[in-house]
């Protein structure tokens, strides 16, 4: 996670609006880093300050405990860090075209190596803290669910695909063609790019078959 202006030395006094913010992308940006090398159980809140190059007691003074760090540091990291890739948004009249971008930006986005290791991160620690799954989820898929559902609504509206609920459509979508790929990364399995396009080509004729008008 290069890129972080931690450490840079900053001006006395007061920090202006741009400096505050630059400080926080800078300290989740830290705190992100040890979290990928160290998991959530071996990071310490002191490892976290070293990095960033702050002191405990700035890094207290935002963050009560590690648990609370890690919580905003995944909610950031699921929608503004560098996997918040634009998403194509379907502006084609061939809905298996359009659905075919989306999909495939979806499967690299959650194919990225340090997503992956963030999502095995995650499933350790799913059950202990739930909410942390349930958030990085909602964030990780909020673009896409959008651009999928924006495709699904115009060719409803022409009255060629026929859904009842075009949100839980979206989801199920997304779940359909990332879910494979991205478990089999979380244990370090990988298909080659032809395998790709087959199971993203396979995926996208099994919903369509389900959700045009015959």
């Amino acid at each position: 996670m290069s890129g972080s202006t931690a450490g840079t030395p900053r001006r006395a006094g007061r920090p202006t609006r741009a400096e505050a913010s630059e400080l926080t992308r800078s300290l989740r940006s830290a705190a992100l880093d040890v979290f990928l090398d160290n998991g959530f159980a071996g990071t310490t809140m002191e490892a976290v300050a070293r990095t960033a190059g702050i002191t405990k007691r700035t890094l207290y003074g935002r963050y009560p405990d590690k648990h609370a760090l890690f919580l905003d540091v995944v909610q950031w990291a699921m929608t503004e860090y560098k996997w918040a890739d634009p998403v194509p948004v379907g502006d084609t009249d061939d809905i298996a075209l359009a659905l075919t971008d989306i999909a495939r930006a979806a499967v690299a986005r959650a194919l990225d190596p340090d997503l992956v290791r963030l999502n095995r991160i995650l499933l350790l620690e799913a059950e202990r803290l739930p909410e942390l799954t349930r958030t990085a989820q909602s964030r990780s898929w909020s673009p896409r669910m959008k651009a999928v559902m924006t495709v699904l609504q115009r060719h409803q509206d022409r009255g060629e695909v026929q859904l009842d609920d075009i949100e839980v459509a979206a989801e199920q979508f997304l779940a359909l063609v990332t879910g494979g790929p991205a478990r089999l990364a979380i244990y370090g399995l990988h298909q080659t790019v032809e395998e790709h396009e087959r199971f993203l080509r396979n995926a996208v004729s099994i919903f369509l078959k389900g959700a045009l008008t015959r």
